[in-house]
């Protein structure tokens, strides 16, 4: 099951740098080519870092689990600059991708979606899971927006983030 998330980010609350409206539009089918690019984009410098750039793998590891109805584009200014998809689980919300383009990063987009997805999640009362990769910029990202470390493989970390018990 999906997730869904609201249709716009109010404008006001973004980056010091300038104001914006984040808009959330519904992914089709036909756009597996351009987010597997994105992809590829966010993810190569953390993956070159490791020596595990390759972006067959990342098509692949992208595409086994594409489903259009629980992705959306994130869009500022009319220009994809983003994806996130988040799929309702049993017992919470899993983050299971959420990419902003090198351009666009550290403008606040990331933080505003995340805002967004935990908002969703403190109404239904679930938690957040998201995996990151070992050694990748996310991993403080998530930290510093109350995430706690769960689980540990050899390439990933996953995080697990509860709702606030005041509400």
């Amino acid at each position: 099951m999906c997730s869904r998330l609201p249709v716009c980010w109010p404008s006001g609350m973004g980056c010091s740098r300038f104001e914006m409206t984040l808009h959330y539009a519904p992914a089709q089918p036909e756009d597996a080519d351009e987010l597997v690019a994105l992809r590829v984009a966010a993810m190569r410098p953390s993956l070159e870092q490791l020596g595990r750039f390759d972006p067959q793998r990342a098509r692949a590891r992208f595409l086994q689990h594409y489903t259009p109805a629980c992705t959306r584009h994130l869009v500022v200014g009319g220009r994809r600059v983003g994806v996130v998809v988040v799929r309702h689980e049993a017992e919470h919300l899993l983050l299971d991708h959420l990419y902003v383009h090198p351009d666009h990063q550290g403008q606040g987009i990331g933080a505003a979606v995340l805002a967004d997805v935990l908002a969703q999640a403190e109404t239904q009362g679930l938690p957040v899971k998201v995996t990151a990769l070992r050694g990748s910029r996310s991993n403080d990202f998530y930290q510093r927006h109350g995430f706690v470390l769960v689980e540990e493989s050899e390439w990933d970390l996953v995080y697990l983030r509860q709702p606030d018990p005041l509400g």
